[in-house]
């Protein structure tokens, strides 16, 4: 079958989300990177009017809208299923993928985890007062998602499914943010997240290594 070409910047969360079904899926893939500051193209407009990444192509298919392009992904190719079976954990599964882009993209990851993570590395001024605003809403975030994943190893229960891999792309950089770092202390999310650290799809996908930088130093 025909490669997955995904286009985005490298080291977007939202970029990272197929990355990691392709992986977990073994579905060939190519991420066309995008440089930053471009989702405004023509170019880029001509795939995705609304100038947001990814969108992919395959073969003659072109796809736009994260949800969208996780589920064609799980469903066209072979390899283990990222969807359960079973209605309830179903739900749950599309419960967390909705949390995540509802009200962790705006709190965790654009609030927090993009003031305190990349705008450094891009030499940009952290903006203060848009993580100081963010911080009760990721507290209620991390708070649900605890509920949520509660005692099973993963979100929709036994199994990996597409909302850990949405998941893991917000909150393994939320977890390196002094506020982070202080919301989620004593969090069974750490222990997910530990067990997410070691899946390939995860190592092979993290931000750093997408952006060709190196790990941070350990304090």
């Amino acid at each position: 079958m025909s490669e997955v070409v995904i286009h985005g910047i490298p080291g977007s969360a939202y970029v990272r989300m197929p990355l990691l079904a392709c992986e977990e899926k073994g579905a060939p893939y190519r991420l066309a990177a995008m440089p930053f500051g471009s989702t405004q193209s023509p170019e880029h407009l001509a795939r995705q009017p609304f100038g947001r990444i990814p969108t992919i192509e395959h073969g003659d298919f072109r796809l736009y809208e994260v949800q969208a392009i996780l589920r064609y992904i799980d469903q066209v190719f072979d390899g283990p299923s990222l969807t359960p079976a079973d209605p309830r954990a179903q739900a749950r599964m599309n419960q967390v993928m909705n949390i995540m882009d509802w009200y962790v993209m705006p709190s965790i990851s654009v609030g927090i985890g993009f003031n305190r993570v990349i705008k450094p590395i891009l030499g940009l001024p952290v903006d203060e007062a848009a993580v100081a605003a963010a911080g009760p809403q990721a507290k209620v975030c991390i708070a649900a998602l605890e509920d949520i994943l509660a005692d099973k190893p993963y979100f929709a229960g036994a199994a990996v499914s597409l909302a850990d891999l949405m998941a893991v792309s917000h909150l393994d950089v939320f977890a390196e943010t002094p506020e982070g770092a202080e919301i989620m202390a004593g969090s069974p999310l750490l222990a997910w997240l530990d067990r997410m650290a070691e899946r390939p799809s995860v190592r092979k996908t993290a931000m750093r290594k997408l952006m060709n930088l190196p790990e941070p130093a350990l304090a």
